[in-house]
């Protein structure tokens, strides 16, 4: 192909053009940090697992318990703590999703977009079947005692 190429610019008939202007290398990622969902979802979540501590700390109430309840405490509040630390750092420009904008796009996943209200279910099945779980647990020892 590099003979074809010589061979046309030996007979005058190639055209050659300046290099184009290329934008500068770019080393820094951009990276959505709120994951394109809407912060109500993450307060839901909060509130479900807070419940759920709540209904058991209250349900069983030992002065053995307070050590193993605060642990679970720390653990609840760093685990929603650090996200919310981390999307409010410096350079980070995405937005979390409004209500409004999540409805009407929705979300997409790894296997393609995926509707709000599957998305909202996926996401609060497991913390709202823990607080059920919870009532379920407290009802039973409430029963049993």
């Amino acid at each position: 192909m590099s003979q074809i190429v010589h061979d046309l610019i030996a007979r005058g008939e190639a055209r050659v053009v300046p290099h184009p202007e290329t934008a500068p290398v770019r080393h820094q990622v951009d990276v959505d940090r709120n994951f394109g969902l809407p912060s109500a979802f993450y307060a839901i979540m909060a509130a479900c697992y807070a419940g759920f501590l709540a209904i058991t700390a209250t349900a069983f109430a030992s002065p053995h318990l307070i050590v193993p309840m605060a642990v679970i405490g720390l653990f609840l509040v760093m685990f929603f703590g650090i996200p919310t630390v981390w999307t409010r750092f410096r350079g980070n420009v995405s937005k979390p999703a409004t209500l409004g904008e999540f409805e009407v796009r929705g979300i997409m996943t790894n296997t393609g977009r995926l509707a709000p209200r599957d998305a909202a279910i996926q996401m609060l099945v497991l913390p709202v079947l823990l607080v059920l779980w919870g009532l379920a647990v407290v009802i039973i020892a409430a029963i049993v005692a």
